[in-house]
């Protein structure tokens, strides 16, 4: 009994200590590129959205000026904001990236607008996005494609670490 109570502490150490490893999907210079991960599409729905969080582990900001992607035919950064009490969706020119504090996308924030979706996001399946940054420059990243009325990702990140160039 002992052995396997000891055998179950071991697997669950090393299942805990994995996703730890792989907590940074992608790096690019000091920015970390953690989960990122996108809702498959509900119906015929033409758009869509990304999620990711970038922490700059540097001493100097960046910003997130663009990304690039063939999922869809037009692919915004984009905010959530109150507007005559009516939640809306607009575009940003960056989102700033400071040293030591995440840059966080998520449903009702900031995200990842893919309009024109060239085909539907399927839960399970994945797409590349490239995120360009001003000063760190491109990096390719493989967006999962989970629930599509996830809050948050429910994809397994296990893969390991990706390096940008």
């Amino acid at each position: 009994m002992l052995r396997y109570l000891s055998l179950s502490a071991a697997l669950l150490a090393t299942a805990l200590l994995s996703n730890l490893a792989a907590a940074a999907d992608y790096t690019l210079g000091d920015l970390a590129i953690h989960k990122p991960w996108a809702r498959a599409s509900i119906g015929q729905a033409q758009a869509g959205a990304a999620y990711v969080t970038v922490m700059n582990k540097g001493s100097l900001p960046d910003r997130l000026i663009a990304v690039e992607g063939a999922v869809a035919n037009r692919v915004e950064l984009h905010t959530h904001m109150m507007e005559d009490g009516v939640m809306k969706m607009r575009p940003v020119k960056a989102i700033e990236v400071a040293p030591g504090e995440p840059a966080v996308l998520k449903p009702g924030g900031l995200h990842v607008m893919l309009m024109g979706l060239k085909a539907p996001l399927v839960k399970g399946q994945s797409f590349p996005l490239t995120l360009v940054f001003e000063k760190a420059g491109k990096i390719e990243i493989e967006v999962p494609i989970g629930e599509g009325t996830a809050m948050e990702p429910q994809i397994d990140h296990g893969k390991g670490h990706k390096k940008g160039s």
